[in-house]
């Protein structure tokens, strides 16, 4: 997750809600990514979305069999729907997301991926608190 944590400060450094994604497989990352949504005015550009993609070019096919996903932050719906479809054996974030979460919006994971969360929790949380408290003084 402290990988995942680099990411989201990149983001963070470029403009975008500070969102970070590492995905592994037998112990080595093989995506990274952040979220880009601002920076290539694309809404689908969140971290998970451009993690999972780097990660299944990277094993040369569309499934994730094996591999775990740790992100800042739980995944939106949209995002729950390609962790479903990529088939992720493992999906560790670090802070819920009670409004737009997958799990509040009535997203679903695919049946046999492993789901926890809370790690790093407070890191991943006062960086986001921060964000949005800077975002809103500023309109």
């Amino acid at each position: 997750m402290a990988k995942a944590i680099e990411e989201a400060k990149i983001a963070l450094t470029k403009g975008e809600v500070p969102i970070g994604a590492v995905i592994v497989i037998d112990n080595q990352i093989i995506a990274r990514a952040h979220n880009l949504t601002e920076t290539l005015n694309d809404v689908t550009a969140h971290a998970e979305i451009l993690a999972i993609t780097a990660a299944e070019n990277f094993l040369g096919g569309k499934y994730l069999d094996g591999c775990t996903m740790y992100v800042t932050l739980e995944p939106c719906q949209m995002c729950a729907g390609a962790l479903y479809w990529s088939r992720i054996s493992n999906l560790f974030y670090a802070v819920k997301d009670s409004n737009r979460g997958y799990k509040t919006m009535g997203g679903r994971l695919h049946p046999k991926t492993k789901v926890n969360s809370g790690i790093l929790e407070n890191e991943s949380k006062e960086m986001l608190d921060k964000f949005f408290i800077t975002r809103r003084n500023m309109n």
